[in-house]
């Protein structure tokens, strides 16, 4: 690091913080209806706060008419009533604030659902106040789309309006259809939908799928990208997207809204970058000061394996000065199988290789996002065609394990017939073993994922090395990983073994380190995988 960080009085609470996602559709239903609610999340507060971590992330609550379970806006300043009221957003804000808890909320600036007002009134003329808020285009004189533009969920980027005698856009849902975020006025509206939530007392913000917010105003065609050894599932896939997202002027959308920010207070703002080749947009987002706080990517959410080589490449993309940007890292969340089913090596201990992952996850240098259950070790569920949800899963079934698997109730207890989820059919079933997971099961267990992650939490808590220290890594042998974390006068050293095998560490790695958590009896030996973590 070229520079040293600021001393950590002098940073906002965000930088290096741990923030704990949670999809409330699936987190506890209240009121016997089998979808999560707001209510339900207040109710579980204490048990947030006991993991240690500094913030939550809540997915959309927003009203909608869930084509999309959220994702398809229809008022961005008010709850569905689904998930309860205003009053009970107000309340739970209250009791995490009380707890010593953040709270972050989703924003989705690239499009709405076809059901809120904007777009009712858009569809009805080329000439109306709000014609110009979503992106129409004529069609070609054949009477095709305007363009080759593919969506994320199949089929053409473009759906017919008859009101309009015109395409509208939209990358993903034909139901989300796509605003016109250069045009100022929506900006402007957005800019009033993000001071809502901030005068009631919001944290931060989760900017979704934010690359797709702009588009190319001259709609040139999208190039071929040849399958060669990918997977293909959508037409999605065959294209190169330098077109239909990832405009070069969304950084300065970003600094717009970091400028209502910046009135608040110290407000974390995280930017979603999907995308093969996040890292120049993710740089772009977040560089400098007038810009997000942090962004994250999919280099872990949808990588089939962990390895080594994959930990460094990412983590060395954001070793430089704080001002160069500051990442966050999820290895799982509500868009991507669970990281356990996807690289615990068959007949492994899926729970020590949870402590694993969990553990390395918090050595990490940026924001970990650690999305609920992942504290339990849960792994992905397997929801049969007949029970799926998500549209892209049906759509495309079954070549794609499609996002319901992760997104199963949270377990609580084992006595209820749904997992203490609800005392009502859930929304999706119970994930298959998941009950015999659940939290109350492992509160008593001093061995437990549950207790091995808080005190991972702990251990992260009180090491300024791990939360805002340089990242090197030490020269050894896989399948062993090392990762040396240091700050001022403090280091530490954490070893993982991701292999199968017990590996031997070299004893000049842990001369005179003191443990601080281990899943091995010491540093010498390292079991499958094995943890073994100590300080310099």
């Amino acid at each position: 690091m070229e520079n040293p960080p600021p001393p950590e009085t002098a940073l906002p609470w965000w930088r290096g913080a741990v923030v704990y996602q949670i999809y409330p559709r699936s987190y506890l239903d209240t009121n016997g209806d089998g979808i999560g609610d707001l209510p339900g999340i207040t109710r579980k507060l204490p048990y947030i706060a006991a993991l240690g971590v500094e913030a939550i992330w809540i997915s959309p609550f927003f009203k909608s008419p869930m084509s999309d379970f959220g994702y398809d806006v229809s008022d961005y300043c008010d709850v569905d009533p689904i998930f309860g009221t205003l009053a009970d957003f107000d309340a739970l804000l209250a009791g995490a604030h009380r707890l010593g808890l953040k709270v972050i909320i989703d924003q989705v600036y690239a499009h709405t659902s076809d059901a809120h007002d904007w777009f009712a009134q858009s569809r009805e003329s080329r000439d109306n106040p709000y014609a110009d808020w979503y992106v129409w285009k004529d069609p070609k004189p054949d009477g095709t789309p305007p363009n080759n533009w593919q969506s994320v969920f199949g089929g053409a980027a473009w759906t017919w309006d008859a009101r309009r005698q015109q395409y509208y856009m939209h990358n993903f849902l034909s139901t989300q259809p796509q605003l016109n975020v250069h045009n100022r006025v929506v900006q402007d509206a957005l800019v009033a939908a993000a001071k809502f939530w901030l005068d009631k007392g919001v944290d931060g913000f989760r900017l979704d799928a934010i690359n797709f917010a702009m588009f190319d105003p001259d709609f040139r065609d999208n190039p071929p990208w040849p399958a060669g050894s990918r997977t293909i599932t959508r037409p999605f896939d065959l294209q190169h997207h330098i077109h239909n997202q990832s405009h070069p002027d969304i950084p300065v959308f970003m600094e717009r809204i970091r400028e209502l920010a910046n009135n608040y207070g110290a407000i974390f703002t995280v930017a979603e970058v999907p995308g093969p080749d996040p890292l120049p947009e993710m740089s772009a987002f977040t560089a400098g000061e007038k810009r997000l706080s942090s962004a994250y990517s999919f280099d872990f959410l949808y990588a089939s394996r962990l390895s080594p080589r994959r930990v460094k490449a990412s983590q060395m993309n954001w070793a430089g000065p704080f001002s160069e940007g500051w990442p966050s890292w999820a290895f799982s969340n509500h868009d991507a199988p669970r990281c356990v089913s996807r690289w615990c090596p068959p007949g492994a201990d899926m729970r020590q290789f949870a402590k694993l992952t969990n553990a390395l996850l918090l050595c990490l240098r940026g924001n970990p996002i650690l999305y609920q259950g992942e504290e339990l070790g849960l792994p992905q569920a397997e929801v049969a065609f007949v029970d799926l949800q998500d549209p892209e899963a049906i759509a495309n079934w079954p070549r794609t394990l499609g996002r319901d698997g992760a997104r199963t109730p949270m377990p609580w207890s084992k006595g209820n017939t749904f997992a203490g989820f609800s005392e009502a059919k859930p929304w999706l079933p119970v994930g298959q073993g998941h009950a015999e997971l659940a939290a109350s099961e492992q509160e008593s267990d001093p061995d437990s994922v549950l207790n091995f992650t808080r005190s991972m939490l702990n251990v992260r808590a009180n090491s300024a090395a791990l939360r805002l220290g340089e990242v090197e890594f030490p020269d050894v042998p896989e399948p062993l990983f090392a990762l040396r974390r240091s700050l001022g006068g403090e280091t530490v050293i954490c070893l993982f073994n991701l292999g199968a095998d017990d590996v031997s560490v070299p004893a000049e790695l842990t001369a005179g380190a003191k443990p601080l958590i281990s899943t091995a009896p010491g540093p010498m030996t390292l079991p499958q995988h094995g943890v073994w973590i100590g300080r310099l």
